[in-house]
């Protein structure tokens, strides 16, 4: 039985990774900063409570940013794979916590690797670092690179985005040391990936959560920032089986290789509005344009543009090209845009007690 030890195990990504790599019979070490007696609730809405009571999976207290804490963990649990999923991933919270972000996204990265080294697992562990579409930020306007691969400059246009970079830095330089043990690491380039479990804080949960609520009569207006903003949007469920995909590389670690995870196709948070609308039976009707721009249905006004919801630096376009992924990893995302926002509306009209509208 392998070990894998996961941080961030509460987030989107943690939960499902955790759900996955059980079904694949290991044995899921989570870190958490704070331990309850009962699990996260998206641990719970996987239904991984059988695995809590087994032992199969242990939810172990930690703080990824005191590097002790890191190394009792490992010392005491000796995971063979670490994925390095916790993070400040808010970019707009980044913007006004940047020491935060930093501290987690970037110090965690160096306590895990310092902990590696220091009690001598090079050999014995490999690690997983989520690394982030928002490292090539402004690649698009400044460098008019309408799609984005493993070998696009980065050009980060935020504090999260910064961190995250050095954090991808460190990581790829722990397999090409000149002096010392090499570290099999791979990192993750995911683009934007949703799910029922994404954070409410998320545009796109923002949207079909608000959404919902408006139908269930429980809320007025859905308000947003740049309606013009394109991310290339992928399932959750598919992104994090490249993840435990790459992991399963073979060879020293100086051959190992980073990969781009994403749809190849993009649009605009405009376009998920209108993909959710289209859940519900609702055709939205745009009018006005820029700050002043509102989204009817009938002659209800539903969706309306609020400034303060921009970034200080927003991110024009991501759009990544996973043609490596496909060809050395063989994997390709199996769920559509379309099917992605219906499996986020069905489940914001169930919590709401609203049965879904028929196809």
């Amino acid at each position: 039985m392998k070990t894998a030890l996961i941080t961030g195990i509460t987030g989107q990504d943690g939960s499902i990774l955790a759900e996955l790599l059980l079904k694949k019979g290991y044995r899921v070490i989570g870190l958490m900063r704070r331990i309850s007696t009962e699990p996260p609730y998206r641990l719970r809405h996987l239904g991984l409570e059988d695995s809590l009571h087994s032992g199969s999976l242990i939810l172990a207290g930690g703080d990824i940013t005191d590097i002790n804490s890191i190394i009792n963990l490992l010392k005491k649990y000796q995971p063979d794979e670490i994925y390095n999923l916790a993070a400040q991933s808010d970019v707009a919270i980044a913007f006004e916590q940047p020491h935060l972000t930093a501290s987690i996204n970037y110090i965690g990265v160096l306590n895990i690797l310092t902990a590696i080294r220091a009690l001598n697992m090079e050999d014995a562990v490999r690690l997983y670092q989520a690394s982030t579409s928002e490292m090539f930020g402004g690649t698009a306007r400044e460098l008019k690179l309408q799609t984005q691969d493993e070998k696009t400059p980065f050009w980060p246009l935020s504090p999260y985005g910064n961190a995250k970079l050095a954090a991808h830095f460190e990581v790829v330089r722990a397999r090409h040391v000149e002096h010392g043990k090499q570290i099999r690491t791979a990192c993750g380039i995911l683009f934007n990936h949703e799910s029922e479990l994404r954070g409410e804080n998320f545009v796109t949960r923002k949207i079909t959560k608000a959404l919902a609520r408006i139908k269930a009569g429980k809320q007025d207006i859905l308000y947003l920032g740049n309606l013009e903003a394109k991310r290339d949007w992928g399932y959750a469920r598919d992104y994090v089986e490249a993840m435990w995909q790459m992991l399963q590389q073979e060879g020293p670690a100086d051959q190992w290789q980073d990969f781009v995870i994403a749809t190849g196709e993009t649009r605009t948070v405009r376009q998920f509005v209108e993909a959710a609308c289209k859940c519900l039976g609702w055709s939205i009707r745009w009018e006005g344009a820029g700050n002043n721009e509102k989204g009817y249905v009938d002659d209800k006004l539903v969706v309306a543009v609020n400034p303060k919801f921009f970034r200080p630096n927003d991110v024009y376009l991501l759009c990544g090209n996973p043609a490596k992924a496909k060809k050395i990893l063989g994997w390709r995302p199996k769920t559509s845009f379309d099917e992605l926002v219906a499996k986020m509306m069905a489940h914001d009209l169930k919590q709401e007690g609203i049965a879904v509208p028929a196809a």
